[in-house]
C-alpha cells in the first residue's frame, strides 16, 4: 500500500504537465487570430492564416509585396513589408506569417512560411 502511494504524486504531476501540454502548447494547424496580438508590441509573433487569393498579390513601388490574409476570426488583414515571396504561395491552403502588427488594419511581416 505504501508503494502505491509514492506513486500517486508523481503519476498526477506527470499528468498534470501532459494536460497542459497537450492543450496549450501542441502544434495546431488551425488558424489563429489577429485579436489576441497586442497592437503596442513590436514584438515579431508567428500567426496561422489563409490568402485572399481575390485581392491578389501586388508588389509596390518600394519593392515590397502586399497581400490580405485570413484569420480564424475571419478578420481580413494586410500583410506589407516582405520583399520576397516564397513559390507556390498562390496554392498553400494556410501559412505561417511572423511579424506584428502596424496599426489596427496592417501586419508588418518578416517572415513567411508555406503550409499544405
Amino acid at each position: 500500500m505504501k508503494n502505491i502511494q509514492k506513486l500517486v504524486l508523481p503519476g498526477l504531476v506527470v499528468l498534470i504537465i501532459a494536460i497542459l501540454y497537450f492543450s496549450y502548447f501542441a502544434p495546431s494547424d488551425e488558424l489563429g487570430s489577429f485579436a489576441r496580438l497586442d497592437p503596442n508590441s513590436n514584438a515579431s509573433v508567428p500567426i496561422i492564416v489563409k490568402l485572399v487569393k481575390e485581392k491578389g498579390v501586388q508588389r509596390t513601388q518600394e519593392g515590397s509585396y502586399i497581400f490580405y490574409v485570413l484569420d480564424g476570426d475571419n478578420k481580413e488583414m494586410l500583410i506589407t513589408g516582405l520583399k520576397d515571396l516564397p513559390p507556390g504561395m498562390n496554392d498553400t491552403k494556410s501559412m505561417v506569417v511572423t511579424g506584428h502588427l502596424s496599426g489596427k488594419d496592417a501586419f508588418h511581416a518578416h517572415g513567411i512560411e508555406l503550409r499544405n
